[in-house]
């Protein structure tokens, strides 16, 4: 192929992959919204905001921003807390202030300390929840806000939480929803694996614009020749698009509340939506650049200031705290995007939908979204990732499988948060066995630092010294650390001191780690006083 030839593939398939993040983030941003307890429109601008400005500044060429179902608890507490909405937008403006801070002095490098395995984990739980979110939209029942990812935030709206909804949907399922979620799905499989490939005009179509209007004009149809039937599916079914051409211009957007400023209040929940925000950024920047299909390096730090950036002008212009989101990078990756005009293209769809064709836009039945969403999270709970996970070790599995299970019932941050503390425990368990080890050749024993030991090992070494036989000849050799912590030093301290009462000869070598030097240690061998004596 020539390069221009290979320029307007590419520009194809960015417009494929916009169609399929702007069919999700629609959605999304409108439930996000309504969670929040903020106007629809604040949604919508956020994430025209994201798609127009941040995807140019953006670190990571496959990441998608917009407001998110983590954030938006964030700003229902803070509305309460505030008094209004638009003090919280200036806490909006203050958190983009303090997230260009964090890529500032360079923050972004905290994010490669998640391990794959809970990165992994973060995925699949997210793919999983999803699934299992829009499944009672698919059945037809609307209880809940479209773009939910919590197991418990269905309590706040309506008593329910995931396997509730699941329960109450397949008692109530409405038979059109269903046909509308089939359709939508053979028509997305057939489309993308038979037409797509193909060369002309039906090639160029996105699968997933074909399957949301196969299930639009289906209901259309469908009502049609059976009015009566379609009674029960017509009510609340739809996407609410605001109507904006008939809202006053100075009254589509809420501007700051400046004078919030002076509350302490206000600076306090600012710092945690530039936290929260950038957590769940720095995850799905790490998630985007290993299955970038190029591989590109991402720069967190520069994707921290983009954020930042794009929340200060959220903030001015009455919209909701961003963050890059899993599931639209997902869909960014899944539709084939090969550059970051995908990202801005979908911002241009979502503008053009909010002000040009918002009418037509309630006639898409919330099943046919759903039904994409679904195909779209299946891709991240592949059977062969959870295989990869559990061939490559406990070590590795069990992050991985804690980290699911904890963000399918609690939510993102909460689960990523105990995923880290068992990847933790497990690496100082690994560390453990490592960095001490123990040689017996009758009552003559040799306990020996292979790696620096901190305080971390002093119970592991505690336990090894306990387990020594009276009468045995010791010696604690320190060849493989460069660093011996005091705690460390301290434990030995009270090994020797109560070694002769047990009739154990101890004897120390090669404890060279300057810190011992200045606490206790000359030349191997400790001396007196110690530090604290």
């Amino acid at each position: 192929m020539t390069s221009t030839q290979d320029h307007r593939a590419d520009i194809t398939a960015d417009l494929a992959s916009a169609t399929i993040v702007f069919l999700v983030a629609l959605p999304l941003s409108l439930g996000v919204a309504s969670v929040s307890n903020a106007p629809l429109t604040a949604g919508l601008v956020s994430s025209i905001i994201s798609g127009l400005l941040v995807s140019w500044l953006s670190g990571a060429r496959m990441t998608v921003s917009g407001p998110t179902v983590g954030l938006a608890a964030l700003v229902m507490t803070a509305t309460q807390t505030l008094g209004s909405f638009d003090s919280v937008l200036t806490a909006i403006v203050l958190a983009g202030v303090i997230q260009m801070l964090f890529g500032m002095f360079r923050l972004g490098y905290l994010g490669s300390f998640v391990p794959h395995s809970v990165i992994r984990g973060t995925l699949t739980a997210v793919g999983l929840i999803m699934i299992l979110k829009q499944f009672p939209h698919a059945l037809g029942w609307d209880a809940n806000f479209l773009g939910d990812e919590s197991f418990g935030s269905d309590s706040l709206i309506s008593g329910e939480n995931t396997f509730t909804e699941i329960y109450h949907a397949i008692m109530e399922y409405n038979p059109l929803a269903i046909a509308i979620s089939a359709v939508c799905m053979v028509v997305f499989f057939i489309w993308h694996n038979r037409i797509a490939p193909r060369r002309g005009l039906w090639g160029k179509i996105p699968a997933a614009l074909a399957a949301v209007l196969a299930g639009t004009i289906f209901h259309e149809l469908f009502g049609w020749a059976a009015p009566e039937l379609d009674t029960k599916f017509a009510v609340g079914h739809f996407i609410k698009m605001p109507n904006v051409s008939s809202i006053p211009l100075k009254s589509l957007a809420t501007s700051p509340n400046w004078p919030a400023l002076a509350d302490p209040a206000a600076w306090h929940i600012a710092f945690f939506i530039s936290l929260f925000g950038s957590i769940e950024t720095l995850l799905t920047v790490e998630s985007a650049e290993r299955y970038d299909p190029k591989q590109i390096p991402a720069n967190a730090n520069r994707e921290l200031m983009a954020q930042g950036f794009g929340n200060i002008l959220c903030g001015l212009f009455g919209g909701l705290p961003i963050a890059a989101g899993i599931l639209r990078t997902t869909a960014n990756i899944y539709g084939g995007a090969r550059s970051r005009l995908s990202n801005f293209l979908h911002g241009v769809l979502l503008l053009v939908a909010t002000v040009a064709v918002s009418s037509a836009m309630n006639h898409i039945p919330i099943a046919a979204l759903s039904a994409l969403i679904i195909i779209v999270a299946s891709q991240l709970v592949r059977p062969q990732f959870w295989k990869v996970e559990y061939r490559e070790g406990t070590e590795q599995f069990l992050p991985f499988i804690v980290t699911v299970l904890a963000i399918a019932f609690t939510d993102l941050l909460t689960g990523v948060s105990i995923g880290l503390m068992v990847g933790l425990a497990i690496v100082i368990r690994m560390n453990h066995h490592s960095a001490i080890t123990v040689v017996n050749d009758g009552r003559y024993i040799l306990v020996r630092f292979a790696k620096d030991v901190t305080f971390a090992h002093k119970a592991s070494l505690k336990k090894t010294l306990r387990a020594i036989p009276k009468g045995s000849d010791v010696t604690i050799d320190g060849i493989g650390a460069q660093f011996i912590d005091y705690d460390i030093i301290d434990t030995l301290r009270d090994f020797r001191d109560g070694a002769a009462a047990r009739g154990i000869t101890v004897s120390l070598k090669n404890l060279r780690s300057r810190r011992m030097s200045l606490r206790g240690v000359r030349d191997g061998k400790l001396q007196e006083p110690f530090v604290g004596e």
